[in-house]
Formats: structure tokens, C-alpha cells, sequence
């Protein structure tokens, strides 16, 4: 009696529905042209496609199978969108596709806003700030200081510079890219550190989650971040996923961007991303 052999074909991989894709596409640059018009649209959509569009190379390349980035839109005032994701489907193989993977959409993102910061800081221009005024104050990061600097010189005393909206979403996309860097569970930054640090990460990750606690003290404008990596802490813990092979090592090279991923998140980061004060 012959037994029958069963064959089991492999799932194919980078199947997408390109349908929601568009759709939420769509409705991204509609709710973030509302919000601050079509040149900040397109920059926006442009420095946030990059980095989705970073991790997805990298997955072509590693054959981790992944989704298309879906962008969200949201009715929020000065963005119109909570950003944009990409869905993983499988284990990592490798630290290092981790690692691949994890930095390619920061640094993606971060060579495409920075000519639009530069031709959004030229585009911008300085104002007086009356007295008792009600003022949003939006953190500077150091590349941000950096460009004022370039383009104005040292500001007079009362005034500031008014942002062109391709100079915000600039702003905006490095506040994205400072957040995606956190060292943290499984944000991108949660994953470079798992692949520079392996299981000693938690570690890193708890020590981030206080830091970020503390800095609402500074500025409530981090208390929905504290709020999310503390639920993110709680149903998923401080520990990365295992991966396939965890015995190769990153290379040298590897280890020299993630340097480069470093400097990245000090050039990006602001302890005080927005607040809002009275001035007198």
C-alpha cells in the first residue's frame, strides 16, 4: 500500500492589499493638508514614507515578511496624523537583519528631512513676540538650533522664528524619529539596542521608561509617551522577541552606525517638545 505524500506549500510573502494602503494614504494627505496645508503634506508624508519605506527594503532584503507602510490619519490639530507603521509577520532571522531592519527607518527618514529643514528654515521667518501673549513654544533640538542659527544669526531679545509649514513638518518628523529612537521594547530604537546589547536590553529599555516618566515633569507634552510605553511595558514586557539566530554578532560596520543612530537621536531630541506659556 503506497502512503500518500502531503506537501505543503510555503505561505507566500509580501502579499499586500494595496487597496487600504492607498485608501489611508489618501486620507493622510487629506487630514494633513487640513492641518497645515499641501507643502507641509507632501514634506510630511515624504520624511514619513522614508522611514516606513527604510524598514520595508530591508526586509525585501532579509526575506522577512512585512506589510506596506499604512499611514494614519487623524483629525489632530497642527499634524493630521499619528504617522505611519509597518507590520512585521515574522520572526527576525538574524541580529543582524534586526539590526538592518530596526536602523533603516530612522536614518531613511533623517536624510529626507534634512534639505527640507534647510529650505523650511530659510523659508521661515522672524517674528516679535507681543507682550501677554498666550505662546506654543515648540522645542528645539539641536539641528533645529543649528539651521536658526545659519540662516538669522543670534535672535533679538522677545522674538522667535515663525516655522514655514515645510520647516514644521521637518520639526515634526524629527520628534518622530527622536520617539522611534528611544531605546525601548520594540520601537526601532528597542530593536538597535537588542542587537548591540542582546538580552541586556531590558535593561536599557527599563531605564528609558523612567527617564521618560521623569521628563513629564518637565513637560506634560510626554505624558501620552510615558502613558503608551508603560501599557506597552505591561502586556508585553521589557524583554525583545527572540530571534532565530542570536549567535552572530554585529560587525564592525554595523557597530558604526549604530553610533551614527545615536548621534541621530541627540540631533532629533528635545526634552521640552511643545509647551505652551504666557509671555508677559
Amino acid at each position: 500500500m503506497e502512503v500518500p505524500t502531503i506537501s505543503f506549500e510555503p505561505r507566500p510573502k509580501f502579499q499586500h492589499r494595496y487597496r487600504w494602503h492607498v485608501i489611508l494614504f489618501l486620507l493622510t494627505v487629506a487630514s494633513t493638508t487640513i492641518a497645515g496645508g499641501f507643502s507641509y503634506s507632501v514634506a510630511l508624508l515624504a520624511i514619513l514614507g522614508a522611514h516606513e519605506f527604510g524598514h520595508y527594503y530591508y526586509c525585501r532584503r532579509h526575506d522577512v515578511d512585512a506589510t506596506l507602510p499604512y499611514f494614519l490619519p487623524a483629525p489632530l490639530p497642527l499634524t493630521g496624523t499619528l504617522g505611519a507603521v509597518i507590520r512585521i509577520k515574522e520572526a527576525f532571522p538574524s541580529t543582524r537583519a534586526l539590526f538592518d531592519i530596526g536602523v533603516a527607518g530612522p536614518i531613511a527618514g533623517f536624510v529626507v528631512l534634512l534639505p527640507l529643514l534647510y529650505w523650511g528654515i530659510g523659508q521661515s521667518e522672524v517674528v516679535v513676540i507681543p507682550p501677554n501673549t498666550d505662546v506654543i513654544y515648540f522645542g528645539e533640538p539641536l539641528l533645529v538650533k543649528a539651521a536658526i542659527w545659519w540662516h538669522f544669526g543670534v535672535l533679538p531679545p522677545g522674538s522667535d522664528v515663525q516655522l514655514h509649514p515645510v520647516g514644521f513638518a521637518a520639526w515634526f518628523g524629527m520628534l518622530a524619529t527622536a520617539l522611534n529612537l528611544l531605546p525601548f521594547g520594540q520601537l526601532d530604537g528597542g530593536h538597535i539596542a537588542y542587537a548591540v546589547f542582546g538580552h541586556r536590553a531590558k535593561f536599557v529599555s527599563m531605564a528609558t521608561l523612567a527617564i521618560t516618566i521623569l521628563l513629564t515633569v518637565r513637560s506634560l507634552s510626554w505624558a501620552m509617551t510615558a502613558l503608551l510605553m508603560s501599557i506597552m511595558a505591561f502586556m508585553l514586557g521589557f524583554g525583545h522577541p527572540r530571534i532565530v539566530d542570536e549567535g552572530t554578532p554585529l560587525d564592525r560596520n554595523r557597530r558604526l552606525i549604530a553610533f551614527g543612530a545615536l548621534l541621530i537621536f541627540v540631533l532629533c531630541f528635545t526634552p521640552v517638545p511643545i509647551e505652551t506659556f504666557f509671555r508677559q
